[in-house]
């Protein structure tokens, strides 16, 4: 099989350096170029040290027609994007040839008013919308494998729905009152500089964020609700932990009556991720740690049933960055060209 070719526009956040981390290291595909409008004309290597020795590569702006034709030219392009940024971009590079795997948001509500309500402005190209294949591997690789455009989910819908997945499935759960309480690292807030993701403002501390509606609630509900087939309520409320990378999700839901017993629930989980190379099911009583997981493409999940009740509680943990993100985009990527899908993201979690 030849080299995959694969750009990146927008290269110089958290995410797109991310990208090109687990690229360098891909054995079938090669980061070619990488555009910023901030670093244009500087060395990748210069602006991140912890790659020297392995890029020789140069910030190229995406605003210069050479250097556009140059992604063009890629196989795939990665776009890691603030959001509203893809959505112009994406035509050409598919009219060109590429395949577009877009890790902002831009593509993945399927609702142009809904996507304008969240981000304050009009779709650039609306009409791409029912084109794009929702980028969860889980759920949807079959589609993920013939794609163009694959809108990579958010990091926090992604710990929601993985959690929620199997109960949604077996019809386990009341849909009208379902909980996530879910924390987030602070490389979720971008590489930007921002007071309220400061160290000295989040260090030693912990804090909800955006109880009023966050921009991630109806990418979730949207999903869930084409997952179980009818209307799902959800009370979404993202918290900020003081680590960098992490995500870990407390699901809340309560079980139809009658309930399965919690060696039940446990076998569901245990059966439906079984063959998933980057969702693992902890043993009965567990209860995951976000370090166990940074640095690597797995979500771990744990199953609780308290008290025998009627409740049932999942906690998700997962890498923002890498399954969250990145690592979930090259894992799209691998069964968008028929590589084997762990391929450039079977490196274990860094501990401690």
């Amino acid at each position: 099989m030849k080299t995959i070719q694969a750009g990146i526009l927008g290269g110089a956040g958290y995410t797109g350096v991310e990208v090109l981390r687990l690229l360098l290291r891909h054995p079938q595909a090669a980061p070619v170029c990488i555009t910023s409008g901030a670093y244009a004309g500087r060395k990748v290597a210069a602006a991140f040290p912890f790659l020297r020795g392995h890029t020789d590569l140069v910030f190229e702006s995406p605003e210069d027609a050479a250097h556009m034709r140059n992604l063009q030219n890629c196989d795939v392009v990665f776009c890691a994007t603030p959001n509203g940024v893809a959505m112009n971009y994406a035509e050409k590079l598919l009219d060109a040839g590429a395949r577009v795997i877009d890790l902002s948001a831009d593509f993945r509500l399927r609702d142009a008013d809904v996507w304008r309500h969240w981000y304050g402005q009009s779709h650039a190209c609306p009409q791409l919308l029912d084109k794009a294949v929702y980028g969860l591997p889980e759920i949807n690789r079959a589609r993920i494998r013939g794609a163009d455009l694959v809108a990579n989910p958010g990091c926090y819908p992604t710990a929601v729905q993985l959690g929620l997945l199997p109960l949604l499935e077996h019809k386990l759960i009341c849909l009208d009152n379902l909980i996530a309480d879910v924390k987030s690292g602070v490389s979720g807030a971008g590489r930007q500089a921002n007071l309220a993701t400061a160290f000295g403002e989040t260090a030693d501390s912990f804090r909800a964020y955006a109880v009023a509606g966050h921009r991630h609630h109806p990418e979730i509900t949207q999903e869930l609700t084409r997952l179980a087939g009818d209307a799902v309520n959800l009370l979404f409320i993202p918290h900020l932990l003081p680590v960098i990378r992490g995500i870990h999700a407390t699901l809340y839901a309560r079980l139809r009556t009658p309930p399965p017993s919690a060696a039940d629930l446990q076998e569901i989980y245990a059966a439906r991720f079984a063959a998933e190379p980057f969702v693992d099911v902890l043993p009965p009583g567990s209860h995951p740690d976000t370090r166990d997981v940074r640095g690597s493409n797995t979500c771990r999940l744990a199953v609780h049933r308290p008290g025998d009740g009627d409740m049932v509680v999942i906690l998700a943990v997962e890498d923002n960055l890498v399954k969250g993100a990145a690592g979930q985009a090259v894992q799209n990527m691998n069964l968008m060209f028929a590589m084997v899908e762990t391929a450039g993201l079977d490196g274990l979690a860094l501990a401690p």
